[in-house]
């Protein structure tokens, strides 16, 4: 949130922060944090287009630079609560792009012929219980409200006098 919170909160005046650190933090812990965000960001926006449509995502499929961090895969599988799969081609935009070409130029038939070509790398299946995960999302909610806001005064808690 370092120029604002985008999708699903639309706050230009929230604000990045780090919650919870010591002296103790390091910056294993801050890159952490920042791998947990992405996975929190992506469960939001997962969420509230299952509840826009009604249909419930079996599997998230991923892709680029992101998706080579196991952590990140394994964490975003426990937060979402299903598998997380990664491909063996990572360069999935590109991918995309150049299949759209070739069925543009009629090197393959349609979507369905492409998508035989898709190929699984690796199947992240969430282990994480479900109290963990509730306890989790809670926090993160916590923390988007907090974010809110924030350079204007009208963050959580914030006083009157700024």
């Amino acid at each position: 949130a370092l120029t604002g919170l985008a999708s699903l909160h639309w706050d230009p005046d929230a604000r990045g922060l780090i919650i919870g650190i010591t002296r103790g933090t390091r910056r294993e812990h801050l890159v952490r944090a920042t791998l947990e965000a992405i996975a929190y960001q992506t469960h939001d926006v997962v969420r509230a287009m299952e509840d826009e449509t009604g249909c419930r995502l079996p599997e998230l499929r991923v892709g680029g630079g992101a998706a080579k961090n196991d952590f990140l895969c394994q964490f975003q599988s426990d937060i979402l609560g299903i598998p997380v799969v990664r491909p063996r081609h990572m360069e999935t935009t590109a991918q995309g792009a150049a299949f759209a070409a070739g069925i543009a130029v009629g090197l393959w038939d349609d979507a369905d012929t492409v998508s035989a070509l898709w190929q699984e790398d690796r199947r992240f299946e969430p282990t994480m219980p479900l109290a963990v995960r509730k306890a989790l999302l809670g926090d993160w909610s916590r923390a988007v409200e907090l974010a809110k806001g924030w350079c204007t005064g009208r963050a959580v808690g914030a006083s009157e006098d700024g």
